[in-house]
Formats: structure tokens, C-alpha cells, sequence
């Protein structure tokens, strides 16, 4: 690591990973209009990168690590170079995965994803009966599409996973989803809980308890075999402990900044696609002087820091707490412009606002 990074030794020191995932939204650009995007996609943006500029990206993630990375937007197969894109990862080592909303994924299409590298697909599927899904993602026909992709994606080769969020309209139906994408062949799951961020800062989420609820039944829905993981929930951490489930296949709750990082369309780097905060754009500053001597993402791998209620939890250290849902709730309306103009207000260390547990053991760490 560089010979400027310091991490506070009086806290919790932590060396830095590198990235092991990476989510790269190659395009603000949608034909749906969800409600809960958190990039508020449709339209273009400006400062999307070029082809030639895609690739640099590519060469300046493979001078720090190896990571997963995943393809993602808006929708990524509006870009006519995405199978280049895709070839230019593969060929530099990348996992290349991609998660869209199945719209443009026909049987062509997924063989020509499976014949540039793509190594698997996910798929947003929001319920079992077409209205909801296509009220949710703002257009007619998205659920019969998302289906036919799913069906295509299979048939070519491609690993499958079905992401879903929940919501008041869906959260009853969340179990009724995942045994319909197992019906299809689909064994890979993730749910999805909202952030306010995006057009989702106009959403209004479930309760706590329905989080706790849910977490609970997807986490005993996985148990028989399936691979479901909570996402934006690091709750379920705590959760699975209780339940006495084997931790070791979970990792943390929380990863953002500590193995997991987003890049925007212009290159931004940010924690993770929730908490729009950059930390540097990576074709203007190497990749690692961002991952390492981030003043944001020091701060998201010390533990110690944490406010509240999470900063007293027992579970601190393998939870975390979602540090997106603390910025967006607590400190909305407050970004850091760039890595040079001054320190960001730290909203994002605040108790995760969406957990009802109270720490219980003090002093106890796991």
C-alpha cells in the first residue's frame, strides 16, 4: 500500500483489500423508468465515457486488482460497444458480469453476451404478476420481457441470478418469486432493500420489522439449498448469527469501500452505487492513490468510527450497517463535490437509521 496511507492505530486498523467487486454503471441511458433507481436513469447524461475511455478504465482497474465487475447502467445493452467492452475485460483477466432489466435480451442477444465473455447475468424481476413488475419499472411488457430474457440467458450458457427489490406491493410475494425463478432453473438470488437515494428518495420503504421479517425467511428460503443474499441489509449478518447459520458464507454485511467500490458513467469512483459520494475520478487519479488514500473510504473500513447505536453494536465489525441508508436519511442533500474541496459531512458513519436492534453485550465484538 502507499506510504501515505495511515490508518489510526488507536481504532480499529484495518488493511485494505483490494476491490474484489466492482459496479460500473457504463450508462445512465434506460428505456424503463423505475421508481426506485438510484441513478435516476432514462435519459443520457453528460460526461458518459467513450469506448476508448471504457478501456482505460478497464487498464487502470487491472493495475490494482482483479475483480468481479459488473456491467450495469441505466441499461448496459444500450451501448453498442458492450460485447467490445466486455472482450477488452475478459482478456484482461475480469470476471465479467452484467445486471440489466432483460428488455433487449433476446436468444441472439444472449449468445452474443455469452460468446464475448459475459460470465453471468442478472436479471430484475420485481413479481409474479406482470402488472406490479411493470408498474415498478414504468413500463408495459417489462415483466413478459424480463421472463423471456431469463429464459434466453439460460438457454445460452450464462449464469442467472434474479435481483428483486422489496416493496410494499411485492414484500408477501418475495418467497413466490424465488420459487418461480427456481421453477425456470435459476438458483442465484438477491434481494434487494430500498435506499433513498436516486428517484428512491421519493419512495416510501417498509417497516423495519417487515426488513427483520423478510431477512429471516430468505435467509431460511436459502437454507434448502438455494443461494440468496440480502442486499443492503447488513442486518443480516447479525440475523444469521442468531439463527444460528455459518457466517464464513456471507462475508460482511456491509462491504462498501472495504472491497466494493462503483464507478458512474463519467468515471466517478464512489463507495457503492448508494452513497454518491466520489472519491476521485479514475481517469484522472490512479485507481489506487483513490482506494487507498480516500479520506471516505479510509473512514468506511474503520469500524470504530461508527455513530450511535451501531458504533456500541457487539456486530459493528461484521455488519456495519448500511452506511448508504444512514447518508440518504439523515444527511440527504449533502455531497462531497470531489476529493480536493474540502471534507464531506460524514452522515454516512451514522447509526444505520433502518435497523431496530439494540446492542445488548457491551464490549463484545464478533
Amino acid at each position: 500500500m502507499p506510504p501515505d496511507y495511515k490508518p489510526k492505530m488507536e481504532m480499529e486498523a484495518i488493511r485494505p483489500e483490494v476491490p474484489r467487486i466492482i459496479s460500473w454503471n457504463l450508462t445512465a441511458r434506460c428505456m424503463l423508468k423505475c421508481s426506485h433507481c438510484y441513478i435516476s436513469a432514462g435519459d443520457p447524461q453528460p460526461g458518459e465515457l467513450s469506448t476508448e475511455e471504457a478501456k482505460e478504465v478497464i487498464r487502470r482497474i487491472v493495475s490494482l486488482s482483479r475483480p468481479v465487475v459488473i456491467l450495469s447502467g441505466g441499461e448496459p445493452t444500450l451501448r453498442e460497444d458492450i460485447f467490445e467492452i466486455i472482450r477488452y475485460g475478459t482478456g484482461h483477466g475480469l470476471r465479467m458480469v452484467m445486471g440489466s432489466c432483460g428488455f433487449l435480451i433476446d436468444d441472439a442477444m444472449a449468445g452474443n453476451l455469452k460468446q464475448a465473455g459475459l460470465k453471468k447475468i442478472a436479471i430484475s424481476l420485481d413479481s409474479c404478476t406482470p402488472e406490479v413488475h411493470d408498474t415498478f419499472r414504468g413500463m408495459d411488457g417489462a415483466w413478459k420481457k424480463a421472463m423471456k430474457a431469463i429464459r434466453a440467458s439460460l438457454s445460452a450458457g450464462l449464469g442467472v441470478q434474479i435481483h428483486t427489490t422489496v416493496t410494499w406491493d411485492n414484500f408477501r410475494e418475495v418467497p413466490d418469486i424465488i420459487a418461480l425463478g427456481k421453477e425456470m432453473g435459476v438458483t442465484d438470488f438477491q434481494v434487494f432493500f430500498l435506499v433513498p437515494t436516486g428517484r428512491g428518495e421519493t419512495m416510501s420503504d417498509v417497516t423495519p420489522e417487515m426488513y427483520e421479517t423478510m431477512i429471516r425467511e430468505v435467509l431460511t428460503i436459502n437454507a434448502s439449498g438455494l443461494h440468496i443474499r440480502p442486499t443492503c441489509a447488513p442486518q443480516f449478518i447479525r440475523i444469521a448469527h442468531t439463527m444460528g447459520l455459518p457466517l464464513e458464507e456471507w462475508g460482511r454485511g456491509c462491504i462498501a469501500g472495504r472491497s466494493y467500490c462503483r464507478i458512474t458513467p463519467a468515471g466517478e469512483v464512489t463507495p457503492c452505487p448508494y452513497l454518491p459520494i466520489s472519491c476521485g475520478n479514475i481517469l484522472e487519479t490512479s485507481f489506487g492513490e483513490i482506494w487507498y488514500g480516500s479520506r471516505v473510504l479510509q473512514d468506511l473500513r474503520n469500524s470504530d468510527l461508527l455513530k450511535g447505536k451501531c458504533g456500541r453494536c457487539e456486530y459493528r465489525r461484521i455488519c456495519g450497517g448500511c452506511r448508504a441508508r444512514a447518508y440518504g436519511l439523515r444527511g440527504r442533500g449533502v455531497h462531497e463535490p470531489g476529493p480536493s474541496s474540502g471534507e464531506a459531512a460524514d452522515h454516512y458513519l451514522d447509526e444505520e437509521p433502518w435497523c431496530p436492534y439494540v446492542p445488548q453485550v457491551p464490549g463484545r465484538q464478533f
